[in-house]
């Protein structure tokens, strides 16, 4: 996939992470804020304007009550109370007035402006007491009655109803007022509020996007920056600008990149020259090992014939000059694989006749029971298939019990070759290190005939195949398990082509002779 390609993918998931968050607090600050704002805005301009306009009727009210209710007679007719009552309505035609006067004890005269819109039951009880009720006069308190109001609805609609009565005598009056238009006026200053808190959202989310991008941008840089880093291009670098946080930042993650970059290229030095000491090494000792290899096979010949006392000396010499000459050309094959300079060259192989081949070479038809069927056919690298073979199977001869049993199935596109002993099996704590190089699983041995590398080198051979092998006990408790899993067609797989290997100067048995089948095995049980 392109990096282009993991951007678009990754862009939905970025809105998700910070730039949403970053909007969301910023649309949350601000709603919290206009919604506050606006609400103490409504709370005070209802409060004034309901205060102004019950002011202004119950001033007026209470002016019309002294100059037209006090100035009637003590018992005034229902006529002259319903003409004092439609004169004060008239005076302000902003309310309702509603006069209560008395001719005989319990015998009340009531009267109204407008019958149709106040009536005495449209005053609440409370009301009526609280303006009956004769208040005692002392120091704070100079008059007996006083003037009360309350607001109140009355189906739905919202109004203003205050009473008072003359103080030494005369009619009670009430006053009736709605605020309907008050409150349509509130209403209309409420939703104008909503719509200021509404634009107020969408200019919050505005500027948090804006505050997100500047923000995210160079967050986004310093991303790509880290991904590219961790994709190996040590060179990476941020440009700089500015004195800020996000600056700052950047200039360490410079200094950082500088430092990696400064420590890989020393580690990839002292590498390659720990590996370019190997392989001279390993060259330069071929040619001595040459020599000794020669004199040890004419003194091999000649072990019959010499002295009893000299023979054992003889034989060990031998089979020490083995053991170097096979550790030598180990570490050549891994110095290869470091360097990456291992070749593929892949043929159309039976691995059926392979598998036969390699036990046959080495004698060991008597000890493995071979499972495969002809015709099962691969495209791999026949000499490293044999050098993998030789090490699974000298590995489970030396190290399990017989018979290894080794069994070769097709399947999904990938070729399983199993190898199973019968022996104890593989520590639990061994198993993680069976593939490591020069792994011992007794620091009590740490010498053995085989070098060590056998099965690291059988690892790396499978995985330029591009397979891989796997390692466990068998779940019945007898022996251990290898599992080589390759690829039916290598012809992919990396480091391969057609043009011959760069270790076929090892020679066509390189890791396939006897003494090579053990290669790491010493390590695993």
């Amino acid at each position: 996939m392109s990096s282009a390609a993991k951007r678009a993918i990754l862009a939905p998931l970025r809105w998700t992470s910070l730039r949403l968050r970053l909007v969301v607090v910023f649309a949350a600050v601000a709603l919290t804020a206009a919604v506050s704002a606006s609400g103490i805005a409504y709370w005070l301009n209802r409060e004034a304007v309901l205060t102004r306009t019950q002011d202004s009727a119950l001033a007026d009210f209470r002016q019309d009550m002294q100059n037209r209710a006090a100035a009637l007679p003590l018992e005034p007719t229902q006529a002259e109370l319903q003409d004092a009552a439609e004169q004060m309505a008239d005076g302000n035609a902003d309310y309702s007035v509603l006069l209560v006067g008395q001719r005989d004890e319990g015998k009340p005269v009531v009267v109204t402006s407008d019958p149709d819109t106040f009536t005495l039951d449209d005053v609440p009880g409370r009301l009526r007491e609280a303006v009956d009720k004769r208040q005692d006069i002392g120091a704070g308190n100079q008059v007996p009655y006083h003037l009360y109001w309350l607001r109140t609805e009355r189906n739905g609609e919202p109004f203003l109803v205050g009473g008072t009565r003359i103080v030494g005598g005369g009619p009670t009056g009430y006053v009736f007022k709605s605020l309907d238009q008050e409150r349509q006026d509130l209403n209309s200053l409420a939703w104008s509020l909503a719509i200021a808190t509404a634009l107020a959202l969408v200019g919050s989310a505005l500027l948090a996007q804006a505050a997100a991008t500047t923000v995210l941008k160079p967050v986004h840089r310093l991303g790509e920056a880290a991904r590219r880093l961790g994709e190996g291009k040590l060179d990476t670098r941020l440009r700089v600008s500015g004195t800020d946080e996000l600056a700052e930042l950047a200039r360490t993650f410079n200094k950082t990149a500088a430092s990696l970059e400064k420590k890989v290229d020393d580690m990839s030095a002292r590498e390659e020259s720990s590996r370019r000491f190997v392989a001279d090494m390993s060259h330069e000792l071929r040619t001595p090992l040459t020599a000794l290899t020669a004199v040890t096979e004419v003194l091999e010949d000649e072990v019959d014939t010499l002295d009893p006392m000299i023979a054992p000396a003889v034989n060990l010499v031998v089979s020490e000059t083995r053991r170097l000459g096979d550790l030598v050309e180990n570490l050549m094959e891994v110095t290869r694989f470091d360097a990456g300079t291992a070749r593929l060259v892949v043929d159309n192989v039976d691995v059926a006749d392979q598998v036969t081949a390699c036990i046959d070479a080495r004698a060991w038809l008597d000890a493995v029971d071979l499972d495969a069927e002809r015709g099962i056919m691969a495209r791999l690298d026949p000499r490293r298939l044999d050098v993998i073979l030789a090490n699974l199977i000298g590995n489970a001869l030396k190290h399990g019990g017989s018979p290894v049993r080794v069994s070769v199935r097709p399947v999904d596109g990938e070729l399983l070759i199993e190898v199973r002993d019968h022996g104890p099996g593989i520590p639990e704590d061994v198993l993680p290190h069976v593939f490591d190089r020069f792994y011992k699983a007794s620091a009590s041995r740490p010498r053995s005939e085989g070098s060590g590398l056998g099965l690291s080198i059988a690892m790396e051979n499978a995985h330029i195949h591009g397979g891989t092998i796997t390692a466990a006990n068998s779940p019945d408790g007898d022996g251990a398990v290898f599992v080589l899993r390759l690829p039916r067609d290598s012809s992919d797989a990396k480091d391969c082509d057609g043009h011959g290997d760069t270790d076929a100067d090892a020679g066509p048995d390189e890791g396939t002779d006897a003494q090579s089948r053990d290669r790491g095995e010493e390590g695993t049980r």
